[in-house]
C-alpha cells in the first residue's frame, strides 16, 4: 500500500528533475521490496519514462490536444491545393502563436 501511495505522488512534482529523484526512489523501492508483480509493474513503466517527464513538463490534457488537432485539420482542409508544406506549416504556426 505504501508503493501505491508514493506512485500517486509521482504525478504532482513541481519539476522535470523532482519527479526524475522521486522516480529513481521508487524504482529502487520497487526493486527492494522483492514482489514480483510490483518488480514486472515498475519494468513496464520504466519504458515508458520520456513520455511521463514530458507530461511533467509540459502539462496538457487530452481535451487540448484534440482541440490542436482539429484545428490542424481545418487548416489543412482549407490548404487543399497548396503545393508548398513550408506554406502550410507556417499556417499552422500562425494560429499557435508564441510556440515553437
Amino acid at each position: 500500500y505504501l508503493m501505491k501511495a508514493e506512485l500517486k505522488t509521482l504525478w504532482t512534482p513541481s519539476t522535470a528533475w523532482g519527479w526524475r529523484s522521486t522516480w529513481k526512489q521508487w524504482l529502487r523501492h520497487a526493486h527492494e521490496s522483492e514482489i514480483p508483480a510490483l518488480i514486472q509493474f515498475a519494468k513496464r513503466l520504466k519504458g515508458y519514462w520520456r513520455g511521463i517527464v514530458s507530461r511533467v513538463r509540459w502539462p496538457m490534457h487530452t481535451g487540448q490536444l484534440e482541440g490542436i488537432n482539429n484545428r490542424i485539420k481545418v487548416i489543412k482542409r482549407m490548404a487543399y491545393g497548396y503545393r508548398d508544406s513550408e506554406f502550410f506549416f507556417m499556417k499552422i504556426k500562425s494560429v499557435f502563436p508564441g510556440n515553437p
